[in-house]
């Protein structure tokens, strides 16, 4: 398939209820409104094409957006293109996700999430945040800078009650992911969400709440589950 051949499916797939549930959280008008699932057929479809994918994003259409993550091949990712990218993002649904799943999974991850959790671009911040979560769920722990990673829980515990925007979402949400996929940090993980205590962030006219730190951890730690990686960050 071509751009104008995927950009015709997704108008088709697209839905005014679900373009008004996803405006309701943040999606520019532009977008279609198309189902996460639909999407995931349509990607059955096309496979890995990763210079649709460069294309699609450039449109600036969420959905296109969306798509070409799911799509993208991380290993032919440069820096260049995923600076692009996290730039060009235009809600939380592709900074948060879409940028951060390209990022984690090409070899630039944890370079880029540290080189963007600096960023005075919030947008920018929060796909870094993002991207290391991504990264710690899928390398091995002998492969990660632990130290470092205690450093970045120490900054999430004093930076996260002045983070602007949804930074203090996706700051939380870094603080779980170490916990859940790195052993060896589980305990210092815990220990930051405990002294976090409730994570306040205006979410909109949605029902969407910050999960709870503490009781994600507790409950992963009772499943067994802790330090068991993922394959894949998308979803």
């Amino acid at each position: 398939m071509n751009v104008d051949e995927v950009m015709t499916e997704l108008a088709r797939l697209g839905t005014a209820q679900t373009k008004k549930v996803l405006m309701r959280h943040g999606m520019p008008e532009s977008g279609f409104g198309v189902k996460v699932g639909d999407l995931k057929t349509l990607v059955k479809r096309i496979r890995r094409d990763h210079d649709l994918a460069l294309a699609l994003y450039d449109t600036g259409n969420s959905d296109a957006m969306y798509l070409a993550s799911l799509i993208v091949d991380d290993e032919r990712m440069t820096k260049k293109d995923l600076k692009r990218w996290a730039d060009k993002a235009s809600w939380q649904m592709i900074s948060e996700y879409a940028v951060a799943w390209a990022a984690a999974e090409s070899r630039f991850g944890w370079e880029l999430g540290l080189e963007w959790i600096d960023s005075k671009k919030s947008k920018v911040a929060a796909s870094g945040w993002s991207t290391l979560s991504g990264v710690v769920a899928l390398r091995p722990d002998d492969e990660l800078d632990l130290p470092a990673l205690e450093r970045l829980l120490a900054r999430v515990k004093q930076q996260i009650g002045s983070a602007p925007d949804r930074l203090p979402y996706v700051m939380n949400g870094f603080v779980i992911s170490v916990g859940s996929y790195v052993a060896p940090l589980f305990d210092a993980a815990l220990t930051t969400a405990k002294g976090l205590g409730k994570v306040e962030v205006d979410m909109g006219e949605t029902d969407c709440k910050v999960p709870d730190a503490v009781a994600m951890l507790t409950k992963i730690r009772s499943m067994g589950r802790v330090g068991k990686k993922r394959k894949t960050v998308r979803c």
